[in-house]
């Protein structure tokens, strides 16, 4: 006979879509300046609403003075079917499982920082603010997401950059923003594009 506790999920994972391993072949382990680094982020995060893995977002994790790549994510909600899922945490994840660490800014690592289409949404606010980065480099922030997506960035405090900034990590703007505005524009415009803002709420 089932029990409560046996019928209660004790696991729970996500995986990235196959065709990430493909598009990072052709990519060099470095990537030494900041252009570099939001171009591939772009690059990601537009292949993945056009494979129809998930959102128009992507990240990555990087050795902030080499640009030794560690760790990309995209946008894996739908796939995963977990609402957390968002690129960043996927990033995130994956940098902390490759290292075996939970803090990415721990003793004898170098300095670590996320990259980001463009800047994290409230949940992914917490989760970079906690992961021990030491950088985020974003292409982009402003209403332009929301507006050319529908999805709900959700309540993010006025000072965000400076909350970070207070916790040692620093804030870099991309001048890249047009490119990472393309292709929100391209998934806006879209018939099929799925906004999962939880009760469909847009």
């Amino acid at each position: 006979m089932d029990t409560a506790a046996t019928a209660l999920a004790d696991s729970f994972g996500a995986r990235l879509p196959a065709w990430v391993a493909a598009e990072l072949a052709d990519v060099p382990e470095l990537l030494p300046s900041d252009d570099d680094r939001i171009r591939l982020a772009n690059r990601l995060a537009e292949r993945n609403h056009r494979e129809d893995t998930g959102g128009p977002f992507a990240a990555l994790v990087v050795e902030s003075r080499t640009g030794r790549l560690v760790s990309a994510g995209v946008n894996v909600v739908l796939a995963s079917n977990l609402s957390s899922t968002h690129a960043e945490v996927t990033a995130l994840s994956l940098a902390q499982t490759r290292l075996g660490v939970w803090d990415l800014g721990g003793h004898g690592l170098p300095d670590l920082e996320l990259v980001v289409n463009w800047r994290p949404c409230v949940m992914c606010y917490g989760a970079t603010m906690w992961s021990g980065v030491r950088r985020l480099l974003i292409a982009g922030e402003g209403p332009e997401l929301e507006k050319l997506t529908g999805f709900d960035e959700g309540p993010m405090v006025e000072d965000w950059a400076a909350q970070f900034e207070a916790r040692g990590i620093e804030v870099a703007l991309s001048p890249l923003r047009e490119e990472a505005v393309e292709v929100f524009r391209a998934y806006g415009a879209r018939d099929d594009a799925v906004v999962y803002n939880a009760r469909g709420a847009v």
